[in-house]
């Protein structure tokens, strides 16, 4: 079976840091570029950071850049999300799926594979 898991999220305090995991089973992750997206209470899904892996190449959202950190382990067939700095706008759940075109730096095309997602709570 084909899918994406999500996992890490939780609570976490204004300035906190939370690893999120996206962990792939019945394919592989190499040659596929990844995303992870957020979608808060209210507000539609956005995309918030993507990584190729076949080339390694990497892309932020501005609200998140030099925040976040997205990173790849091939030998777990793993994508993680560092978050720091963490603030209470960033609550939401977040996924992952697997991306065709990254069109700018937080619009991407032709996802498939979502995973069930993973929530986020930034609060005091």
């Amino acid at each position: 079976q084909v899918q994406l898991v999500e996992s890490g999220g939780g609570l976490v305090q204004p300035g906190g840091s939370l690893r999120l995991s996206c962990t792939a089973s019945g394919f592989t992750l190499d040659f596929r570029i990844i995303g992870w997206f957020r979608q808060a209470p209210g507000k539609e899904r956005e995309g918030v950071s993507c990584i190729s892996n076949s080339d390694g190449n990497t892309y932020y959202a501005d609200s998140v850049k030099g925040r976040f950190t997205i990173s790849r382990d091939k030998s777990k067939n793993t994508v993680y999300l560092q978050m720091n700095s963490l603030k209470p706008e960033d609550t939401a759940v977040y996924y992952c799926a697997t991306v065709r075109t990254v069109v700018t730096n937080s619009r991407y095309s032709g996802m498939d594979n979502w995973g069930k997602g993973t929530l986020v709570t930034v609060s005091s």
